[in-house]
């Protein structure tokens, strides 16, 4: 199996992540219902952000926290609800693609996940604004 290796393979990585997702029993109803994605507009955002984390390509414009922030207020995020994510998110890698890459995305999709869900479910419980 490939790498990643480029925006190609994050954009073929995130048309088959979203279509799992979009179905998802735990998680589908933020893409569907609460906010109802445009998925032409919204793959190339997304492949921008994690061309930005993975490639180190200064592709995303935005703040991904504020983001689910505004979802948070519309529909509350639950533990479960990032396990799910990271559970598809690396499922889907793994689907797909092998190496240090793959290894890392998942690595830092983890860890995003995690400061998100301590900072919107816990309120930032033991984190230090500065």
């Amino acid at each position: 199996m490939p790498d990643i290796e480029n925006r190609t393979d994050l954009e073929l990585l995130m048309v088959n992540f979203y279509g799992k997702v979009l179905l998802d029993q735990v998680i589908g109803h933020f893409f569907t219902e609460v906010v109802k994605l445009d998925m032409d507009k919204h793959i190339p955002v997304i492949v921008n952000f994690w061309e930005s984390v993975l490639l180190e390509k200064s592709s995303y414009q935005g703040n991904v926290l504020d983001v689910h922030e505004r979802l948070h207020h519309l529909s509350a995020f639950r533990d479960e609800h990032f396990e799910r994510w990271v559970t598809v998110f690396k499922e889907t890698v793994d689907e797909l693609f092998a190496g240090i890459n793959a290894e890392k995305l998942k690595q830092r999709a983890t860890s995003i996940a995690t400061v998100m869900k301590i900072k919107l479910v816990y309120g930032g419980i033991g984190l230090q604004k500065g």
